[in-house]
């Protein structure tokens, strides 16, 4: 029977799961996709429809389909044996508080962990109901995510460190590095899939334990996986390269793929074809200082570098002075909004700017450029390689970034929907439960916020994690992106609970070490970030806890 009573507070942590998946979204989701914005492989159009897709379909194809009540088991569940509602109130309070700080974070640009905002949220919680917190060194503890703040991005930065030392000494800073890159990325394409199919089949929330799969099993797949897509990288994505990049044909995009050894023939069968004079490969170096103030400088190349293509900035003699600005991009208040600002708020052209404005501000904004001359001076000492080499691992970092998101969905769906699934199984059943059946359709709504989250409120994250933290292009993209990957797989295998904003922020900073330069990293962006991470847990502490108290101790009649 039904807990109609209790009515109110199921109707309340309803509004707050909305908000709490919705910047669960706006928030988490850009840490998969910022690296590719800000190596300009993806537009944040683009980057939008991959989030809703991806997200959607890592929550509802793989997301548990059994949510903890507690998250980590955190707190004790114990002091709400035989009483119902107080469960609900509890997890009332922790959605509120998960939700509240998601928003004050992502309003400020702070990335933060979701996973430790509602941690922190039932921590908080815990000690307003006087139940015990696991505070000592266990799985899930309190200890275990303080420590985290300092594991994740130093295992993400190693990883990412390595991946990118191959690439830059194996390729990017070779003579002909192009022809090197021409042969090594089908290789590279493997093995981003590789690691895709070892999520899905051993870690996926739904999948089985390596354990109950079997080794053996899950290697065959892995390898089988690995030379399935080297075949295809060498059947059609080389013949795809070689006819846009070699031969310089712009009139071939990306869905020509399928055309495979065709497009090697003098004249192929191109379907849909892209303008003859149009541009083959984008600078990924392009110059994204946007200031109006003074020229800056970088120095020439020497004579051994343009031999490698490699450059390097900051040289005191004989500067070239650059363009201080690119291309400024139109902002959605000029582009939406301006053209019928003359006219009455009823007038139906009006309405209409202010309803693409609503629904496409979050994705026409410029995430690339900035205005911070100390910033313009951490990217000039960035080295800088072949465009075209560069173009090469755009499609790993699109396939490394998609990894990424789908295993945010599937993982961190859990987050914002527990407590909701804690309540609405508790007001079902009238008892309280540890384990509580998710249904499909509460993962259809989770995912789908998730999505949106990104689609409206992304682009504050995607600015504070792309190139605010050093100068970002493809290759470097890719590495932080799968270094990351690889730490999140390998930390939930020995139950460490990492946050793949940590992962990724220590990604991001031990591939511009690879710089072989400590001012190639903009340290004071790295700080703010990690001010946003120690702040969660009492933050979100604190809000949950405080609501959790008043509720508690409120007089009544």
């Amino acid at each position: 029977m039904a807990l109609t009573r209790y009515n109110w507070i199921l109707a309340l942590i309803t509004i707050f799961f909305c908000v709490s998946a919705f910047m669960n979204g706006a928030n988490d989701v850009a840490n998969s996709y910022a690296t590719s914005v800000a190596a300009r492989t993806l537009t944040m159009p683009q980057v939008g429809f991959l989030a809703m897709i991806t997200e959607f379909v890592g929550a509802v194809a793989l997301g548990n389909r059994v949510t903890s009540t507690i998250k980590n088991g955190i707190i004790s569940i114990d002091r709400f044996e035989g009483n119902p509602g107080s469960l609900m109130l509890a997890m009332a309070s922790a959605e509120f508080g998960s939700a509240t700080w998601l928003a004050i974070a992502t309003s400020i640009g702070y990335p933060v962990s979701t996973t430790q905002t509602i941690v922190g949220a039932l921590i908080g919680v815990g000690i307003a109901a006087d139940s015990q917190v696991t505070w000592e060194w266990d799985d899930g503890s309190v200890s275990q995510v303080a420590a985290s703040w300092a594991i994740a991005p130093l295992l993400a930065a190693c990883f990412a460190a390595v991946i990118f030392s191959t690439i830059k000494f194996s390729i990017l800073e070779r003579q002909d590095s192009f022809k090197k890159g021409m042969l090594a990325i089908p290789f590279y394409l493997a093995f981003t899939c590789a690691v895709l199919a070892l999520f899905m089949v051993i870690e996926a929330p739904t999948a089985p334990s390596l354990e109950e799969f079997g080794a053996g099993k899950a290697a065959g797949i892995i390898l089988g996986v690995f030379f399935g897509v080297l075949a295809i990288a060498y059947i059609f994505v080389r013949p795809y390269f070689q006819r846009r990049l070699v031969q310089g044909d712009a009139r071939v995009k990306f869905y020509h793929l399928p055309l495979g050894p065709l497009l090697l023939k003098e004249n192929p069968p191109l379907y849909w074809p892209a303008k003859a004079d149009g541009v083959v490969v984008i600078d990924y170096y392009e110059n994204a200082y946007s200031s109006k103030g003074g020229d800056t400088s970088i120095e020439n190349q020497s004579d051994s570098e343009k031999d490698v293509g490699v450059s390097t900035s900051l040289e005191k003699a004989n500067p070239i002075v650059v363009p201080t600005a690119r291309n400024r991009i139109v902002t959605p208040e000029e582009r939406f909004l301006a053209p019928t600002k003359h006219l009455p708020v009823v007038h139906p052209s009006r309405l209409f700017g202010l309803t693409k404005y609503f629904l496409f501000q979050g994705v026409t904004r410029d995430c690339v450029s900035h205005e911070d001359p100390r910033l313009q001076a951490t990217h000039a000492r960035c080295k800088t390689y072949d465009n075209r080499t560069e173009h090469l691992f755009t499609y790993c970092q699109v396939l490394s970034a998609m990894l990424m998101s789908i295993a945010h969905g599937s993982n961190d769906v859990a987050n914002a929907i527990g407590p909701w699934a804690a309540t609405y199984s508790t007001w079902q059943a009238s008892e309280v439960a540890t384990k509580v059946p998710t249904p499909v359709w509460m993962l259809v709504i989770a995912g789908f916020l998730l999505g949106a989250g990104f689609w409206f409120f992304g682009f504050k994250i995607i600015r504070a994690l792309g190139n605010r933290i050093t100068q970002m292009s493809p290759s470097r993209g890719f590495s932080a992106e799968l270094g990351a990957a690889i730490t999140v797989l390998l930390a939930s295998r020995v139950g460490l609970p990492v946050s793949t904003t940590q992962c990724l922020t220590g990604a991001t900073v031990g591939v511009a070490l690879m710089n072989l330069d400590f001012r190639a990293v903009n340290w004071r962006q790295v700080a703010f970030i990690f001010s946003g991470w120690i702040l969660t847990l009492p933050c979100a502490g604190l809000l949950g806890g405080l609501v959790m108290a008043m509720a508690l101790n409120t007089p009544h009649l």
